[in-house]
């Protein structure tokens, strides 16, 4: 009987220790269109499995001497979106409680018909779909801001993400700290979208971007002819997150004449737009997110100490990723499935070898590095298997780096990108980088925006 329109034709595994079962079984699979591939042990499952992606696998509770019940977990851990439809001869309500326990999805006691695996196998499809569909939604919203998600193995940052939870609640003012690169931007985004003001503007002012004249209009607004080149009245940011989050980012970056202004606006809600002299208030809550040592700042005279008594009502301290490194593999894996998706490449796991890099590299530019580096590998690249090779991980101890060096046969802007990332690795804030590389902070942060960092 040839298969309905509407039938999915579906990748699928079957696991039984009986030829003749897998050959019956085959047989009407292929016969309505499904492509299909069996396996009579667990071994022979898993070296299917780390070969191909299979919609679906039917698995017999008894193969042999090995048990199919333990072969399930192993099979959601290669492939999480797999579903599993156990069989077996030997049915009770006891076995059928433990395979859903280990991962199956539904259950088809021995002897059944051709109609009910048809059934069974439909209903799973359904299942398929509908996940792919809020895969696909979760997917769109990721890629706006997809450093990483807000899950974690460490228990640091399992503690800090309770908390920020508990805060997204109520409307305080927080603290965001971090080095570059672990998710400070992510982290305040996720707050929002807790929090009670989800359904309005999140906002984010970059305070290393501009000059201090243009980073007031940006924060503030300004009138019409306020300066050379303000042509039109612009509302500023403040005014667009109105009933929403305003992100300050990188505020230890805040030029020191503009923060008598942003402490008056902290305190009262109240400013004035550059060149209009109408006083505006403004009903937005206030994150703040920072790479530097505030306390620092405040000793050294660059940062005033009540707005940092005013900013830092609840801190949360994102702890580097080598301080976490229970979660460099998770995240490297999650990064590989939706860069995959994205190159259109097929999927692909990490090598032994792989792994080890991944998990002994420092990561000094945190998760935002590690995403670059799979992102790199996912794009690279040819088979099912990624080596170390392919990470072109810097400084690792299973080799010399591979980024360029002097005298390298390579443009100049390479070499350039490559000192540029080296200085802001080793510095506590783009300013000292800029101030080092004899730049100013804004044309470092466009250059480092430019280049996808």
């Amino acid at each position: 009987m040839p298969p309905e329109d509407s039938r999915p034709l579906l990748d699928i595994l079957i696991v039984d220790d009986e030829p003749n079962i897998c050959r019956t079984l085959s047989l009407h699979l292929e016969g309505v269109g499904h492509r299909v591939r069996t396996a009579a042990s667990v071994g022979e499952a898993l070296a299917e499995i780390q070969k191909r992606r299979f919609d679906l696998a039917l698995v017999d509770l008894r193969l042999g001497l090995e048990s199919g019940l333990d072969l399930m977990p192993k099979l959601t851990a290669e492939d999480p979106a797999i579903k599993i439809l156990a069989i077996t001869a030997y049915a009770s309500v006891e076995t059928a409680v433990e395979a859903m326990k280990r991962g199956a999805r539904d259950y088809l006691s021995k002897p059944f018909t051709p109609a009910e695996l048809d059934l069974a196998i439909a209903k799973l499809a359904d299942l398929s779909r509908l996940e792919r569909k809020v895969e696909a939604l979760e997917s769109d919203l990721a890629e706006a801001d997809p450093d990483y998600e807000l899950a974690s193995e460490s228990p640091a940052m399992r503690a800090l993400l309770d908390l920020a939870r508990r805060a997204a609640d109520g409307d305080a003012r927080l603290l965001i700290r971090g080095e570059s690169g672990t998710g400070k931007g992510v982290l305040a985004r996720a707050i929002h979208g807790l929090s009670p003001r989800r359904g309005k503007p999140f906002v984010t002012v970059s305070c290393p971007a501009l000059p201090a004249e243009l980073l007031e209009s940006e924060l503030f607004g300004h009138a019409k002819g306020a300066f050379t080149g303000a042509t039109r009245d612009s509302a500023g940011r403040v005014a667009l997150a109105e009933g929403g989050t305003l992100l300050l980012d990188e505020i230890g970056d805040l030029p020191l004449t503009l923060q008598p202004k942003l402490l008056r606006f902290v305190q009262d809600r109240e400013y004035e737009r550059v060149g209009d002299p109408v006083t505006r208030r403004a009903d937005v809550r206030i994150l703040a997110a920072t790479n530097q040592d505030l306390e620092a700042a405040v000793a050294a005279g660059r940062f005033r100490e009540d707005l940092l008594y005013r900013l830092d009502v609840l801190t949360l301290e994102i702890p580097p990723l080598r301080a976490r490194r229970e979660d460099v593999l998770p995240l490297a894996r999650r990064f590989l499935t939706l860069f995959g998706r994205q190159y259109g490449r097929p999927k692909s796991v990490f090598s032994p070898a792989a792994q080890r890099a991944l998990s002994e590299h420092p990561w000094p530019g945190n998760v935002r590095e590690l995403r670059s580096a799979v992102e790199r590998a996912a794009m690279l690249a040819g088979g099912s298997e990624i080596g170390p090779e392919l990470l072109l991980l810097k400084s690792t101890s299973i080799g010399p780096s591979l980024g360029p060096s002097l005298g390298d046969l390579v443009p100049l802007a390479e070499i350039e990108r490559e000192h540029v990332e080296r200085v802001v690795a080793r510095t506590e804030s783009l300013k000292e980088a800029a101030e080092i590389l004899g730049i100013d902070p804004a044309t470092l942060w466009r250059r480092r925006k430019s280049a996808g960092n």
